[in-house]
């Protein structure tokens, strides 16, 4: 049974940054393409970005630019820089293969966005 959990949520200012983390219980960034995603209140999850298992990354346009996924593969830690931040960032942030794996989703961290 694989574990992910998320860290690294927090209150920050528009225009600030803040680094998240995913740990896995295991290795499995070299099996799967993982997946940062998000949920603000009232609206469905959707996907931030991705990397591959050969470090590929991907990202959605609201975040191209200010978002940057990278993976610590000894560490089985996948992160998520968030740069520019904007209050419509403010959302539960997850972690997950992509596409996602029902089983693998964690708890989350909060991120705020806010003056």
């Amino acid at each position: 049974q694989v574990q992910l959990v998320e860290s690294g949520g927090g209150l920050v200012q528009p225009g600030g940054s803040l680094r998240l983390s995913c740990a896995a219980s295991r290795s499995i960034f070299n099996i799967y393409t993982m997946g940062w995603y998000r949920q603000a209140p009232g609206k469905q999850r959707e996907l931030v970005g991705t990397i591959t298992s050969g470090g590929s990354t991907n990202y959605a346009d609201s975040v191209k630019g200010r978002f940057t996924i990278s993976r610590d593969n000894a560490k089985n830690t996948v992160y998520l820089q968030m740069n520019s931040l904007e209050p419509e960032d403010t959302a539960v942030y997850y972690c997950n293969a992509a596409p996602a794996i029902y089983k693998y989703w964690g708890q989350g961290t909060q991120v705020t966005v806010s003056s």
